[in-house]
C-alpha cells in the first residue's frame, strides 16, 4: 500500500473584497479570478506553468458572468498553458476551502505535482441570493422536515440564536469586535503580503452628457468600519423576524472576491525552488439539520482536527466564517473555542463574504499570519453551509 505524499502551499493571494455593488460592481468575477491565478503562479518564478495539474475554483452560484466552467475560462484569461485543465465546484459558502482540499488530495495521493486552488464570487452581478433563477424542487414543501432547506440564512441564524440563546447584546459586541479587529489589522499592514493589488473601473457622469471612466488600482477591503460600536449597532432592526434579533449589523456582508492558491508536492518544490508555508493536514466536511446550518462547523471542526491527530485545542488560530455573529459565537460556546484563537484580524462580518471565494480567501490570510508570526504552527479553516453542512480544513506550519 503507497504512502500519501505531503501536500504544501507555497503561494495564496487575494483580491481586496468589496461590498456588493462596491469597488467591484463593474468587474467581472472570471478577471477577478484570472488576476488572482495570475498572481500566485508569479509568486514562484522557478514554475513552469504548464506542469500544473489542473485548477480548481470554487463557486457558490456558477451562473451569469460566473458560469460556463469559470476555472477554465479563468485560467486561459490569466494566460496560464492551453494544456493545463480546469473545473469549477459548488459547495457554497466551503466552496473555495473545497478546491484547497481536493487541490491537496490529488498531490497527496500522486495524481499530481503542482496544482491550484481557487475562488471566486460576484454577489454583485446576482439579482436574488440564491442565484439569477431560483427553482427548488416542490417535493422539498411536502415533507415538515426537508421545508428547512428552503429557509433563508437569516432565518436559520434566528433558529441558532433562540436553541444556543445568543442575545442580541451578544451579536451586536460580537460584531463590532469584528469590525474593530478588522480596522486595527488593516491599520497594522497585516493584509497587505496576501492581497494582490487589483485594478477596478468606475464611471460617473462627464461633460456633454458623456459617461467619464477612470481607472484605478484597489488593495485595501471596502467592508471594515472604524465607526461600528455596539451601540450603533443596536438601532438596526432585525430583517428575517420581526421579534428576532438577527441583522444586517450582525451578519456577514454580501461581496466580491476571489483569491488562489498554489500547492506541490515535495518533489515540486525542490524542482522550483518554492519556498513551503504550510503543509495541509486535513480536511472534514459534516451534515446538520438544515434549519441550524449555522452550526455546522461544531460537527467539522472536530473531525478535521481528529483527522490531523490533534484536538480543537491544540489550534493556534482559526479562521472561522462569520456567516452570522448568532452562529459564530454558538460554535465558539459549543467548543469551547478561545476568543483570542478565533478570527483575530476579524471576520466576514466586517471582511465581507463572496460566498464560494471565502475559503480560498481565508487560506490566504492563515498562510500570511503563518509567515508573519513563526510561533503559529497549526491553523484551521471552518465554515457552516447552506441546505445544512459544516466544513474544516487544518494547515501547519512549515
Amino acid at each position: 500500500m503507497s504512502t500519501l505524499q505531503d501536500a504544501y502551499i507555497v503561494a495564496a493571494t487575494r483580491t481586496p473584497v468589496g461590498k456588493r455593488n462596491g469597488m467591484f460592481r463593474n468587474a467581472r468575477p472570471d478577471d477577478l479570478l484570472a488576476h488572482s491565478l495570475a498572481r500566485v503562479v508569479a509568486q514562484v518564478p522557478g514554475l513552469d506553468p504548464a506542469e500544473i495539474g489542473d485548477v480548481i475554483v470554487g463557486c457558490a452560484m456558477p451562473e451569469a458572468e460566473q458560469g460556463m466552467n469559470v476555472a477554465r475560462i479563468g485560467l486561459l484569461l490569466a494566460g496560464l498553458p492551453e494544456r493545463v485543465p480546469g473545473y469549477t465546484l459548488n459547495r457554497f459558502c466551503a466552496s473555495g476551502l473545497q478546491a484547497v482540499a481536493d487541490a491537496a488530495q490529488r498531490i497527496r495521493l500522486g495524481e499530481a505535482d503542482v496544482m491550484v486552488a481557487a475562488g471566486t464570487e460576484s454577489m454583485s452581478i446576482m439579482s436574488q441570493m440564491m442565484g439569477n433563477k431560483v427553482a427548488l424542487n416542490p417535493r422539498l414543501f411536502a415533507d415538515l422536515h426537508l421545508r428547512d432547506v428552503a429557509y433563508g440564512m437569516g432565518l436559520t441564524a434566528e433558529k441558532v440564536a433562540q436553541q444556543w440563546k445568543i442575545s442580541r447584546d451578544a451579536q451586536d459586541a460580537f460584531a463590532a469586535e469584528s469590525h474593530h479587529r478588522a480596522v486595527a489589522a488593516i491599520a497594522a499592514g497585516h493584509f497587505t503580503a496576501e492581497i494582490t493589488p487589483t485594478p477596478v473601473q468606475r464611471y460617473a457622469p462627464g461633460t456633454n452628457g458623456m459617461v467619464q471612466r477612470t481607472d484605478e488600482v484597489v488593495q485595501q477591503d471596502e467592508g471594515p468600519r472604524a465607526d461600528a460600536t455596539p451601540e450603533k449597532l443596536a438601532k438596526l432592526k432585525p430583517v428575517f423576524a420581526a421579534r428576532g434579533s438577527v441583522t444586517a449589523g450582525n451578519s456577514s456582508q454580501m461581496s466580491d472576491g476571489a483569491a488562489a492558491v498554489l500547492l506541490m508536492s515535495e518533489a515540486a518544490v525542490r524542482r522550483s525552488g518554492a519556498t513551503p508555508i504550510a503543509r495541509f493536514r486535513s480536511y472534514s466536511v459534516a451534515g446538520v439539520p438544515p434549519a441550524i446550518m449555522g452550526i455546522g462547523p461544531v460537527e467539522a471542526l472536530p473531525r478535521a482536527a481528529k483527522a490531523a491527530g490533534l484536538a480543537v485545542a491544540d489550534l493556534d488560530w482559526i479562521e472561522l466564517n462569520e456567516a452570522f455573529a448568532a452562529q459564530a459565537l454558538a460554535v465558539m460556546q459549543e467548543l469551547q473555542l478561545d476568543p483570542a484563537r478565533v478570527n483575530p484580524l476579524g471576520g466576514a462580518i466586517a471582511l465581507g463574504h463572496p460566498l464560494g471565494a471565502t475559503g480560498a480567501i481565508r487560506t490566504a490570510t492563515l498562510m500570511s499570519a503563518m509567515q508573519r508570526d513563526p510561533t503559529l504552527r497549526l491553523g484551521a479553516i471552518t465554515m457552516c453551509i447552506g441546505t445544512g453542512m459544516g466544513a474544516a480544513g487544518v494547515f501547519e506550519r512549515v
